[in-house]
């Protein structure tokens, strides 16, 4: 018996925590926010293209009055406008977001508007560019979500979009511990205690074993509260077993799911008697072959 050990399933229902995310729908969303060196580099390059654009436009045909009034108009558009214009038209994307694979977002999830876009960069000409990215850096390292002092009054945040892949570990059950598979209890077992396992399991070569003994003396602990009964053996090959046991009951539940709907789907997809069928021939011609078949 194998198991492909990943990540916390889609729609788990978990504590609302410094990641999670509550829609509109009251849906929770465990979504991983941008970590503060991320932003850091997304701003450094925003600012310097911002400043870079500013350079570019001054000139010196002008008399004094009129560098003086083009200088403002400089700043103004580098600062506000061209932050503000270049969040809007991308939905909260930029050249710095781009390079580290994060985009702005509101704290609801959905995407940021006008208002968001408007104040962020207002604020952003004090917290970046008047303090050199003071405020910006003090505010973002006392943040859980490292927002800074903008997203802090606009109500957003900047997602992480770019996140690796996991790819399955397969993980065989001990052989002595077959019959208790057969009985044992492991769906209390939280979805996040499972990730922090799996994760272990995935780390475990590249760990000292005095940290891998303590680091899976420390799971197990956690995880026999939610486990009966506890089989007799060491704390690693524990793991192994909660791990595989609990992936493979997931993966047989949600394949008798699947198996469920598609023998309910003519029933659902087809047209109470004697109602009148008003779709295009191509559909009424895939409909009756799929009734042949």
């Amino acid at each position: 018996m194998t198991a492909a050990v990943e990540g916390p399933p889609q729609g788990a229902a978990e504590p609302v925590t410094g990641r999670a995310l509550v829609t509109g729908e009251a849906v929770t969303l465990d979504v991983r926010p941008a970590g503060y060196i991320l932003r850091a580099a997304g701003t450094i390059i925003d600012a310097a293209l911002s400043l870079l654009v500013m350079l570019a436009r001054t000139g010196g045909w002008l008399d004094r009055a009129a560098v003086q009034a083009l200088v403002v108009l400089i700043l103004v558009f580098g600062m506000v406008v061209l932050p503000m214009g270049v969040e809007l038209l991308t939905r909260g994307k930029s050249l710095g977001r781009l390079a580290v694979g994060a985009r702005i977002m509101r704290d609801d999830g959905g995407a940021i508007g006008f208002r968001h876009a408007f104040v962020r960069a207002l604020v952003g000409v004090l917290e970046i560019f008047l303090t050199v990215g003071g405020i910006a850096a003090l505010t973002g390292l006392l943040n859980p979500r490292s927002q800074r002092l903008g997203d802090l009054l606009a109500g957003t945040h900047s997602q992480l979009e770019r996140i690796p892949r996991p790819h399955p570990l397969l993980l065989p059950l001990a052989p002595q511990l077959t019959l208790w598979a057969q009985t044992a209890d492991v769906g209390r077992l939280p979805d996040r205690l499972s990730w922090r396992i799996a994760q272990f399991l995935r780390q475990a070569p590249q760990l000292t074993p005095a940290a891998r003994l303590g680091l899976s003396t420390e799971l197990a602990r956690e995880a026999s509260v939610f486990v009966s009964p506890l089989p007799p053996v060491d704390a690693e090959t524990f793991l192994v077993a909660v791990a595989s046991l609990r992936r493979n009951r997931e993966a047989a539940a949600l394949s008798g799911e699947s198996q469920r709907i598609a023998a309910l789907a003519p029933v659902l997809s087809g047209l109470p008697h004697s109602f009148p069928d008003r779709r295009s021939g191509s559909d009424r011609v895939q409909r009756h072959v799929e009734r042949g078949r």
